[in-house]
């Protein structure tokens, strides 16, 4: 069997990273292309071979360089037409999350995976993993009990220089489209995911959703949301990304009737019910899943399909308030912006299923 050939679009910034993951890949895949409208410099773990394209315009892209696979890690706003483009030039997809910006577009992309007979995976890296799979198991083998309650509290720090990384960041729009920047869509988009797939229970039938920022942008920096489903499960994100000193990584905690597991899924350490917390090894890169789908039909392990429930919370998300919190509790520390004591609240609304306004905290809006 040929070697694969891929593509990388939008192959600056995060690109670098899928263009590191394709050089180690070296044998496996076959880097056909680059494209960016920045200017994209070959690094030592990323190299780009000689008379490999690199261009501008991704229709130019995929007209020469023909790939078997293309990673798109665009703007989400523009994840859509590229997909398109790339689907119908007979590429399958590696799309970078959040995969669309609507559930409009979910359906859109949907129909055109269909229509090519293509295959799309979206980078939620840690769908592939084997802690994620272990605790589903002891959920739906009753090990926790009945009714669990998953809570996530993650408190983070990001500089005033995350919000100029590019020109979508901290805005709610891009040419008259959702950008889906924010804390809950952005850099803990992978705990919303995570929750879902823990849950397992589809599209919630109840969403509630708020929305902060302390910073002067479009987006909120600290939120909180709580999903409902009609097996009585409970999901409770809160997350900042104006944290205190110490950070709060943002893991998931189950609570049922009989015990409480906790998961954190960017280790893929794993503590069940009366059991010792491990980190349990064996993740499964997701171009790697993506290339065994290609070669063997093996099912993907991340596929447009289970992103539904993802693109239904983040579409509440974008179409939520965005409310200021007052000048009063909100400190600086060098580049940083913090609010203060959130990282206490974001913790007492993971842990009582709470959202802030039903906090003691003196900045939510009730």
């Amino acid at each position: 069997m040929s070697i694969p050939s891929i593509a990388v679009i939008g192959a600056g910034g995060h690109g670098l990273w899928h263009r590191r993951r394709i050089a180690a890949r070296a044998g496996q895949v076959r880097l056909t292309g680059l494209c960016d409208i920045a200017p994209v410099a070959a690094e030592p773990d990323a190299p780009i071979p000689d008379g490999t394209p690199v261009l501008t315009d991704h229709r130019e892209l995929l007209r020469v360089a023909r790939p078997d696979i293309v990673v798109v890690c665009t703007p989400p706003h523009t994840h859509v037409p590229i997909a398109a483009d790339a689907l119908r030039a007979g590429a399958d997809l590696l799309l970078e999350k959040p995969p669309v910006t609507s559930l409009a577009e979910h359906r859109e992309l949907t129909a055109l995976l269909a229509e090519t007979g293509r295959s799309c995976q979206v980078n939620f890296q840690a769908l592939g993993s084997p802690a994620l799979q272990r605790l589903r198991a002891a959920i739906a083998g009753g090990g926790l009990g009945e009714s669990p309650s998953i809570g996530v509290a993650g408190a983070w720090r990001r500089p005033d220089a995350y919000y100029r990384r590019s020109a979508w960041a901290g805005r709610s729009t891009m040419d008259g489209r959702p950008s889906l920047d924010g804390a809950l869509a952005n850099p803990f988009a992978h705990a919303v995911m995570q929750a879902l797939a823990v849950a397992g229970s589809g599209v919630p039938s109840g969403i509630e959703v708020e929305r902060y920022r302390a910073r002067d942008i479009e987006v909120d920096d600290t939120a909180c949301l709580r999903l409902t489903f009609d097996g009585g499960t409970t999901i409770t994100i809160a997350v900042t990304l104006c944290g205190e000193d110490a950070k709060i990584e943002g893991g998931i905690t189950v609570r049922g009737t009989k015990g409480e597991a906790f998961y954190e899924y960017p280790t893929d350490r794993l503590r069940l019910p009366g059991g010792e917390a491990e980190v349990v090894a064996g993740r499964v890169d997701l171009l790697d899943d993506l290339l065994a789908h290609r070669e063997r039909g093996t099912p993907l392990l991340a596929p447009l399909s289970a992103t539904e429930p993802f693109t239904a919370v983040i579409e509440a998300v974008a179409a939520a308030p965005v409310l200021s919190i007052p000048e009063k509790h909100v400190g600086r520390d060098g580049p940083f912006v913090t609010v203060g004591g959130v990282n206490a609240v974001v913790e007492a609304a993971a842990a009582e299923a709470a959202l802030f306004s039903e906090l003691p905290a003196p900045w939510a809006i009730r």
